[in-house]
């Protein structure tokens, strides 16, 4: 249970619950007055680039939504709100966060997607939403947590996706 008391789970059948899953976090940050930061957990090929891949085209981005494994950070600022998408896997030292200027990313009203944040540890600022994702027979396990008081409402206000587990 969340320390804000705010937990969702869902069964998402395929990568097209996923993608509208990434579109209904769009709807919210849209509608937020606030900067967002959500953490992408789950094991490889469990669908935290198809969900990021969701909330940016819903934002309005056209183009390919790739993985930035190698570049760190994939932004996205023409899109309303500027969306970062950041992918740790291959962080060696999360120091090298400080070296990128970690922090200005997190200094303006802008969606932050971050897959493998606890590569991140000790340098990334806690989340609003942490998103658990896991292989569920042909489909995935998903478990949404409030970890502040904006991710509480934010979850309060999702229009749920497949059955709940």
């Amino acid at each position: 249970m969340s320390i804000f008391g705010n937990e969702r789970r869902l069964f998402l059948e395929g990568e097209a619950e996923t993608v509208k899953l990434g579109s209904e976090l769009a709807r919210l940050a849209q509608a937020s007055e606030q900067g967002l930061t959500v953490f992408l957990d789950g094991d490889l090929g469990m669908g935290k680039t198809t969900l990021s891949r969701g909330v940016i085209r819903a934002l309005g981005h056209e183009g390919a939504v790739k993985s930035p494994t190698y570049t760190l950070v994939e932004p996205y600022e023409d899109l309303e709100p500027p969306v970062y998408h950041f992918d740790l896997y291959r962080l060696g030292d999360p120091e090298e966060l400080e070296y990128m200027g970690i922090r200005d990313y997190f200094a303006s009203r802008s969606f932050r997607l971050i897959e493998w944040p606890e590569r991140g540890d000790g340098i990334l600022p806690d989340p609003d939403i942490e998103i658990h994702l896991e292989r569920e027979g042909e489909g995935r396990s998903v478990v949404l947590r409030a970890r502040s008081e904006l991710g509480a409402s934010l979850l309060n206000e999702i229009e749920l996706i497949g059955p709940e587990s």
